[in-house]
């Protein structure tokens, strides 16, 4: 199995088990090993007080697309620590793009940056997680 084929693999395994990401209206665009891109359009029950989307939703985003982005060698990945920087606000409708990009893996632990971007190609947020493999954790059977 090739390193795309295994990580398109664990991508469908998580995301079968993901029902809150799928509720979201969140989209897989593309998986590669240490990458992935996702999508969210920006719905009227995830605006805030002031209108806008702001926060919560967009760090549920950026999160989401870095544990894809983790977990796709195959190993059961979690977590352990996310910062996030919150730029500008997402509007009722726009699509939001979040990539993330692994920045170093080494033995159990790794480093990931997500880029959340809008339409008109503005940052929205920048995060960044340390991710921690469970060790003989694995989402899908090879």
């Amino acid at each position: 199995m090739t390193p795309e084929e295994r990580a398109k693999r664990s991508a469908e395994a998580m995301w079968a088990q993901d029902a809150a990401t799928q509720a979201l209206g969140m989209e897989i665009v593309s998986i590669a090993p240490g990458r992935a891109t996702m999508t969210m359009r920006v719905r009227p029950d995830h605006l805030n007080g002031h209108k806008m989307c702001h926060g919560g939703f967009i760090f549920l985003l950026a999160d989401s697309a870095f544990a894809f982005a983790c977990n796709s060698y195959n190993q059961l990945v979690v977590a352990q620590e996310n910062t996030i920087i919150f730029l500008s606000p997402g509007k009722e409708g726009e699509l939001l793009t979040a990539v993330a990009e692994e920045q170093h893996l080494a033995g159990r632990s790794g480093i990931y940056d997500v880029t959340v971007t809008g339409e008109d190609g503005r940052k929205v947020a920048l995060f960044r997680g340390l991710s921690r493999s469970i060790k003989g954790q694995h989402f899908s059977e090879e």
